[in-house]
């Protein structure tokens, strides 16, 4: 009875297995219709096949050799054109003199200090040249002017037969004229004011000068009033 059962379970089973369904063998061919379709739609460009190129071969190119040189005839020099200088016999080179370097200020003392400098010699400055002396020249009594040189001799002094004398310090100016008198001393106030007077007047002097400039000067001079000289 069991065995009976079974047999027909296992001969339903392989009926089921070997029948197809209608479903799946449509699916199939719509599949392959649509890639026929779409292959037959394709351009002629993409459709056309592949040709590979020929394969490349190699050809041996016999290698000839080079052509021989023209020979090279021998060219004399011409004796118009210079000829190039022989080279000289190398020399020995001369060593230049050595020449003694500062060995640095003996003066500069070093300390324990960094940077510090110990003291030193002050730079020499030489003096000032001297310098010249002036020349000097005195004023002295133009001789053109010197016969007129002597004051009057005062009446009164002339009268009473007094003789007497003055001395007085002058100023005279670049020009050779008396621009101021002083009384130093007189023996008469009459001599005094009579030289006075004639020097602011007729007194001419060549005047002083410093390297041959004329300057202005000072003189002291004593006039002598002696009734000989009337």
């Amino acid at each position: 009875m069991t065995m009976g059962m079974t047999g027909q379970a296992s001969g339903q089973s392989r009926y089921g297995a070997g029948r197809k369904s209608p479903l799946g063998l449509g699916g199939t061919v719509a599949v392959h219709a649509l890639v026929i379709g779409a292959f037959l739609l394709l351009p002629k460009e993409v459709i056309d096949t592949f040709s590979p190129s020929p394969p490349i071969t190699g050809v041996n190119i016999p290698i000839e050799p080079p052509p021989p040189l023209d020979p090279v005839d021998d060219v004399k020099p011409d004796p118009k054109l210079p000829t190039q200088p022989q080279p000289q016999p190398e020399r020995p080179t001369a060593l230049d003199p050595l020449v003694n370097m500062p060995t640095g200020d003996t003066s500069l003392i070093g300390s324990n200090g960094h940077g510090d400098i110990g003291p030193t010699t002050p730079p020499y400055i030489p003096p000032p040249p001297p310098l010249s002396e002036p020349v000097l020249t005195e004023a002295s009594i133009d001789p053109r002017a010197k016969a007129a040189f002597q004051p009057d001799y005062p009446g009164t002094m002339i009268r009473q037969g007094v003789e007497g004398a003055v001395t007085v310090r002058v100023t005279i100016s670049p020009e050779g004229r008396v621009t101021a008198i002083e009384k130093v001393s007189a023996t008469d106030e009459s001599f005094w004011l009579a030289t006075q007077r004639h020097a602011l007047r007729t007194w001419r002097f060549r005047p002083a000068t410093r390297d041959g400039v004329a300057i202005i000067s000072t003189k002291t001079l004593t006039v002598r009033f002696t009734l000989t000289d009337r």
